[in-house]
């Protein structure tokens, strides 16, 4: 090596060997931290997703005599959160870069907390008209704002405590918080519907899982009140390298990588939603309703995304440690072109009209989870990976929240006027469409495997 190779790879090898020996959390406390607040993310965007797809067409929408419009105006209070995610991105992820990790996922959890909890507590267009819709729509995006500092935040506790040849791997520990949050929601209307008729459920079954959100949100602060600062941003503060202004430092050097960790994320977020929001809807309601009119209960259909969301969790993982062992972008390649190829496959699975197909929906919703988690598990540690430390939570922040509105914000909508227009393929073609971009955002992406995360 050149005199120049030799002190630049002296510098990496002694910044590695300097974050090593810093204090940090033990592999239990940076799971729990990381872990929790996502799962709570999920939890509340699932049982809001859940509501808007079964309840609040009766609750806050009732004086609309077509089914099918109250039913798509449910869906695009839905959409509210995740037009302010970007906007709290802005805001936690300027304080994140500034301030540090820990302080800034606290304000996020309890901001986010409190507007999960205040959506359970609004009385119905009933009781309060017009008034009671608006205080819907203003607690859904405080939701949002507080859901915007909440991931990149999470995933950066996590990867910045991973040892380098494992950052993948403890990557996957927020991404888990996804499969749990959804299991928890969905488990808790499955057990409120199995107990409570129709009538219970829209007077006051609804109410529960948001209320009991709280006690997640308890579990989350405390964990997260006694972590440690990660070791990256501590060594950034100790090389005088944070930044006054990260924001105006992402978007004036790192615009490229916020365009590619939007589209390299957005597909997961439209086969989620088009998975777990959609498909409930469309598969438990008649075609007058804006449904398939595929023969489902609501609680059986929630009990087979149930089983389906286990084995997203255990693809997560799968990929995540495919991502470590053979890099990001050949995991990210397959996943991508795999989903185009199922974009235009699943229609096929899905028009049984009156059927009750059981084994046709279940394959939908296995093999659609599964490449669910090939694709968003490796997504916690390429997009941290994508940025400098001194602007890691804002870069990941925005695109991943950015995605949020290019991938899910009306999914749900979309979803449900396509297929009620132009039939279930419309759809896939949707999907395929959403894939085709993440291809080629993986295409345009370096290979970050091997980065040197502490500059």
């Amino acid at each position: 090596m050149t005199a120049v190779e030799e002190s630049a790879f002296g510098s990496v090898s002694n910044s590695v060997q300097h974050a090593s020996t810093m204090v940090r959390d033990s592999v239990k406390t940076v799971i729990a931290a990381s872990m929790v607040g996502t799962a709570i993310e999920f939890y509340d965007f699932y049982a809001y997703g859940t509501a808007a797809a079964n309840y609040f067409p009766h609750v806050f929408f009732s004086d609309t005599t077509n089914p099918t419009v109250a039913l798509l105006l449910s869906l695009v209070t839905f959409a509210v959160a995740f037009i302010a995610r970007p906007v709290g991105s802005l805001i936690f992820g300027h304080f994140g870069d500034r301030l540090g990790r820990k302080t800034t996922l606290v304000v996020s959890l309890l901001t986010m907390g409190v507007a999960t909890f205040l959506i359970g507590c609004i009385p119905g267009y009933n009781q309060w008209g017009l008034a009671a819709v608006a205080l819907l729509c203003l607690c859904r995006f405080v939701q949002g704002i507080g859901l915007g500092g909440e991931w990149s935040g999470a995933a950066l506790v996590a990867t910045e405590n991973a040892p380098a040849n494992k950052r993948a791997l403890y990557g996957s520990f927020p991404e888990l918080g996804a499969p749990i949050g959804f299991f928890l929601s969905n488990g808790t209307f499955f057990l409120l519907e199995a107990f409570n008729d129709d009538a219970a459920m829209l007077s006051w079954g609804w109410r529960v899982p948001f209320l009991l959100s709280s006690v997640l949100v308890i579990i989350g602060l405390v964990v997260r009140v006694h972590m440690e600062e990660t070791p990256i941003f501590r060594m950034a503060q100790e090389r005088d390298e944070v930044v006054k202004a990260p924001l105006v430092e992402v978007f004036r050097k790192s615009w490229r990588q916020v365009l590619q960790a939007t589209f390299l994320v957005a597909v997961t977020y439209t086969l989620f939603y088009t998975l777990a929001t959609w498909s409930l809807a469309y598969g438990t309601k008649s075609t007058e309703q804006g449904g398939g009119g595929l023969g489902f209960t609501n609680q059986e259909y929630l009990l087979m995304l149930m089983v389906a969301i286990c084995v997203f969790a255990l693809f997560i993982v799968v990929g995540c440690l495919l991502a470590d062992k053979y890099g990001r972008r050949r995991v990210l390649t397959f996943s991508s072109v795999a989903l185009v190829v199922f974009a235009f496959a699943f229609p096929y699975l899905l028009m049984g009209e009156g059927k009750h197909d059981v084994l046709a929906v279940m394959t939908f919703l296995c093999v659609g989870f599964m490449l669910m988690g090939i694709a968003f598990g490796p997504i916690g540690a390429v997009l941290p990976e994508l940025f400098d430390a001194n602007v890691r939570y804002s870069g990941s922040g925005i695109g991943y929240n950015l995605a949020a509105i290019v991938g899910a914000a009306f999914v749900p909508t979309i979803a449900t006027w396509l297929s009620s227009h132009w039939g279930v393929r419309a759809v896939g073609l949707y999907l395929g469409v959403m894939a085709v971009c993440c291809l080629i955002s993986v295409l345009t992406c370096r290979e970050t495997k091997d980065t040197d995360f502490t500059k």
